[in-house]
């Protein structure tokens, strides 16, 4: 037998005193640097230069225009825009602002800013994450509408990020720099630059999957010019935060940076949960400025902490409805794990990106990334049953008992051990035919991902037998007398039986992706172009379970080829207007999931045809004021096609033939409003619904995890910022409508709002202090959600951050 217990780490010796990177370290928004400049042509080509320098390290993708004739530019927020010959008015170079329609996205397959790409598209900047005092990926997504958290249910019980984008998944669309991180582990944010969050399906440029979208991920890289920053945190339930970043020019061309982090803290308003992690990413880049460049990245980042499956959704007898059990007066800080309860989680990834030049028209990329992935994991996943229910209700309180294991079939602890290997090759080229500009895009991507699972199950007393693991709702205790964890192999009878294959030690998946783009966009005339791409994968996957208490093996696979088109109108009346239409086709084949999926293939599911999602937008984007304000408006229709269903207490996927589609809203406005005052704000109404199924009763109802209304506002406003009495304040609210849990809408978690603020105090040139508080109301709140369950968010809590910056 082998003993998992929790590992209680020493608190982190937190260290201060790095670097941000320069357009990060201006990027403080309690650190205002504005410049008034006259847009003239060898300023702002000194300016140009400069920018491309460091920028070209940060962003691979940086689409240059035709050969033209020399125009000036003006330097917005460490991105530098074109210039008409007659613009002379004064420009701002700001360091602060929340504009977010010249952020880059960060991969060569997306060449253009937000703004000139025809897509719904949100950014978490830098100035927002700091301001926040942001610490991990789901923390940032919090500032974007139609994005819910939730954790995989069934047999192996996924945990880490598990995001879902306008009520469809979008666990394995997460990527970094244009690659995608496999890794199902929870993200720190000490390595972000900003977040982009493009919405609807986007196979085209990213590949298999994207039904509600991508997460891309810009990281901070090594850079031209030295910086050294650091900071330090600490508040509310023993929360201590320290990060560093310094970054360091060796010689004209070549830079070293080196950012890291150490983290733990208990969770306020949730008894039992913490988190002890710590982090480093370094990077070097040559050729800064030159025509190739190569940069080379690093992250690992080792995770202990308590998985929280939060509280069961209990049903009033008599009613047709439920909600978390919080809602009828059980105390939200109730944990009803056990002390086998642990997500102990290690990654490494090493990335390594080249960009050549190979003349004024062609640009190529070759982006390779490999990671290997860590982890055990166990976690009690509690059910309230009819009798519970029942008990409860009535005032017997010791006879409401919930089921930690049986009522979702698992999960049993396993350990997981992946590793993968992505390169994408890619190329743009900028050139005219006559009268006609083009930009063409083409490549390969060639990806493998391989995971292996150990499953070890619960016993009691050693004996074979159905006792159920049983605590008490109203006040749960995380000891169990009598519950064993056994070794590698032993209890195999109490293993997890695994639909259609048994009780098995052993699970393997592995996936190979191999896919050709292409696309290209034709300016008709200056102020109209067309864009059309298409892109082809062979995905290839297999699975099997062996060995436990079943002697034989389910060996499984699946291949299939996808086609995914796309085409945009796009009109821009001016350099700061884009009026645009998108319909585009994304393809999600089962065994996508193989890092992230309890049971990626059955018997039956492996001959499934994928899901088939399209996407219909219409939309404009407008840059207002010189660039200090961005607006963005659009109308959209995802529809989805032949979608699978996972059966929540036994993980098995069945083809249901659903139809759905989610049809809506969107707005955001982000930059400075008056001197001084800058915000950012985004609205999503949804109107998402089963259009048909199998399920007659399901028609019509809306579709679990997609609230109808969600929005996020946040604003700051600083006094006198360039004096010794400066100060700086803001503060911000997250909504979200009531959101179901099922597709027969029987149960739900009601809105979301919750209001945070800041407070800070730039102490010379150098220091800033800042306070934060989070869920100032202290109102119920639910963060993850699941079938059945629910996770109350973070009570309030407050955060003192002090930074020093040179």
């Amino acid at each position: 037998m082998i003993s998992r217990v929790r590992r209680h780490a020493h608190t982190v010796s937190l260290v201060a005193g790095a670097a941000l990177a320069c357009h990060a370290v201006d990027a403080q928004a309690d650190q205002t640097e504005t410049v008034h400049a006259k847009a003239r042509h060898v300023r702002h080509r000194a300016a140009h230069k400069a920018s491309h320098a460091q920028h070209d390290a940060k962003q691979p993708a940086a689409a240059r225009p035709a050969p033209k004739a020399p125009a000036p530019a003006r330097v917005v927020d460490d991105h530098t825009i074109e210039a008409s010959p007659d613009e002379a008015e004064d420009v701002l170079a700001r360091g602060d602002r929340m504009d977010i329609l010249h952020s880059p996205m960060g991969l060569s397959r997306m060449p253009q800013d937000v703004l000139h790409t025809p897509q719904t598209i949100n950014v978490v900047p830098q100035a927002l994450m700091q301001q926040q005092n942001v610490k991990s990926l789901d923390e940032a997504l919090r500032n974007v509408p139609g994005i819910t958290a939730s954790v995989g249910e069934g047999e192996g019980g996924m945990a880490g990020d598990q995001f879902l984008i306008r009520g469809f998944q979008a666990q394995n669309d997460i990527y970094e720099d244009g690659l995608r991180d496999f890794g199902v582990y929870t993200r720190d944010s000490f390595d972000y630059d900003h977040v982009s969050v493009i919405k609807g399906p986007s196979s085209e440029v990213f590949g298999n999957g994207t039904t509600g979208g991508a997460i891309n991920i810009t990281t901070k890289v090594a850079h031209l010019g030295d910086s050294y920053s650091g900071s330090f945190s600490g508040g509310s339930a023993d929360y201590y935060r320290g990060t560093f970043d310094i970054n360091k020019q060796i010689n004209d061309t070549t830079a070293v940076r080196i950012a890291g982090m150490g983290n733990e803290n208990n969770e306020v308003g949730r008894d039992d949960v913490y988190s002890h992690r710590w982090g480093i990413a370094p990077s070097i880049a040559f050729g800064l400025g030159k025509r190739t460049t190569f940069t080379l990245e690093y992250l690992h980042q080792s995770d202990n902490r308590i998985p929280d499956y939060g509280v069961p959704v209990i049903t009033r007898p008599g009613a047709t409805v439920g909600e978390p059990a919080t809602a009828y007066g059980i105390n939200r800080n109730n944990w009803y794990g056990t002390t086998y309860d642990q997500d102990d989680s290690s990654v490494d990834m090493l990335t390594g990106r080249l960009k050549f030049d190979l003349n004024p028209h062609i640009t190529l990329y070759d982006d390779l990334r490999g990671g290997m992935y860590s982890r055990y994991f166990s976690a009690s996943q509690e059910g309230c049953g009819t009798t519970c229910e029942d008990a409860y209700f009535s005032g017997d309180d010791a006879d409401a008992l919930v089921d930690r294991r049986g009522p979702k079939g698992g999960p049993q602890p396993y350990q997981q051990n992946d590793w993968s290997v992505q390169n994408v090759f890619s190329g743009v080229a900028n050139f005219n035919t006559g009268p006609l500009r083009h930009q063409m895009i083409g490549g390969v991507d060639v990806e493998h991902v391989y995971d292996r699972r150990t499953n070890y199950a619960y016993n009691f007393n050693g004996q074979n037998g159905t006792r159920e693991d049983e605590t008490s709702l109203v006040s749960p205790s995380s000891v169990q007398p009598g519950l064993l964890l056994g070794g590698v192999g032993q209890y195999a009878y109490d293993l997890t039986n695994i639909s259609g294959a048994g009780q098995k030690l052993y699970k393997t998946g592995d996936a190979t992706d191999v896919g050709v783009f292409f696309s290209e966009q034709m300016w008709i005339i200056p102020s109209f172009s067309i864009r059309g791409g298409v892109r082809w994968d062979n995905w290839n996957s297999h699975y099997s379970a062996t060995e436990g208490a079943t002697s034989s093996a389910t060996r499984l696979g699946q291949q299939q080829n996808t086609v995914n088109p796309t085409v945009s109108l796009m009109y821009t009346p001016d350099k700061t207007t884009m009026i645009y239409f998108n319909w585009a086709e994304s393809t999600t084949p089962l065994g996508l999931y193989v890092t992230n999926s309890s049971e990626p293939l059955s018997s039956t599911s492996q001959n499934y045809s994928p899901e088939r999602s399209r996407l219909y937008e219409l939309g404009v984007k407008r840059d207002m004021f010189n660039g200090r304000l961005g607006l963005t408006a659009s109308i959209f229709r995802l529809e989805k096609d032949n979608s699978l269903l996972t059966d929540p207490t036994t993980g098995s996927v069945t083809s249901s033939s659903d139809q759905q589609r989610n049809q809506g809203v969107e707005l955001s406005a982000s930059g400075e409003i008056l001197r001084n005052w800058n915000v950012i704000a985004t609205y999503a109404y949804y109107d998402p619904k089963t259009t048909s199924s199998l399920t007659k009763a399901d028609i019509g109802k809306q579709i679990a995890f997609a609230p109808r209304n969600s929005a996020t506002f946040w604003s700051t406003y600083s006094i006198a910022p360039h004096t010794p009495w400066n100060v700086t304040f803001g503060g911000g609210l997250t909504w979200r409508d009531r959101a179901w849990l099922n597709a027969a809408n029987t149960a739900y978690v009601p809105h979301t709002m919750e209001w945070d603020a800041v407070i800070s105090h730039n102490i010379g040139k150098h220091w800033r202090f800042a306070l934060n508080g989070y869920n100032l109301a202290n109102r119920l709140n639910y963060s993850n959600l699941f079938s059945g369950r629910a996770t109350p968010s973070t009570g309030r809590a407050f955060l003192g951050n002090l930074s020093l910056t040179y």
